[in-house]
């Protein structure tokens, strides 16, 4: 555990530096619902892959507006015209494969909206959720896959979905609080 200078016990990737302090403390872990923000997070994540979450982090807001607020009705409209602006876009990872990946889950989630089993990319997320645990004690203890990820990834997948491996399920459903793998003795409080 470790803090900031603050007095705050956190898990020892949230104190440092200031962006991680405040994606730690204000909202890793706590529950996001609704499609576009669940987009939002997927989109981030798929864009991750093979790289360290502070350069998401400090890239967030051109992602935003890069992809149109992450909007999915907006961006399954791109076009390989969208696809080169954002290619030369240096505000943002500028990755041909998870650009069209992107675009393609968006027109995925579309999808999900308009004629599944699910009310849309949320209702689908979250039926994943596994069953509320306790907190673990030690970074050693959180698992980087487990069997809800695996299910969730395959299910993404069926639907469309690219860049949803099993790994990045698991952050996407620790991201938006579907698993609580904040420390045990983190001062983030337990969601309800």
């Amino acid at each position: 555990m470790s803090d900031a200078g603050d007095g705050l016990t956190r898990c020892p990737w949230g104190a440092t530096p200031e962006v991680y302090r405040d994606y730690h403390d204000q909202e890793w872990g706590r529950p996001v619902r609704g499609d576009d923000a669940l987009f939002e997070r997927v989109s981030l994540e798929a864009f991750q892959s093979g790289l360290s979450w502070l350069v998401i982090l400090r890239k967030r807001e051109a992602f935003r507006a890069a992809f149109a607020g992450f909007r999915i009705a907006a961006v399954a409209e791109y076009t390989e015209a969208d696809v080169e602006r954002l290619l030369q876009d240096e505000g943002i990872v500028r990755n041909r494969a998870k650009i069209n990946a992107t675009i393609a889950n968006a027109k995925a989630a579309m999808e999900l909206a308009g004629g599944s089993e699910y009310q849309g990319l949320s209702d689908l997320v979250w039926s994943f959720a596994p069953e509320r645990r306790r907190r673990p004690k030690r970074l050693a203890d959180v698992a980087a896959v487990t069997p809800e990820s695996t299910a969730l990834s395959k299910a993404l997948k069926k639907r469309g979905f690219r860049f949803v491996g099993p790994t990045t399920a698991y952050a996407m459903m620790q991201a938006v609080g579907m698993v609580d793998d904040h420390l045990a003795d983190c001062h983030v409080p337990e969601a309800p």
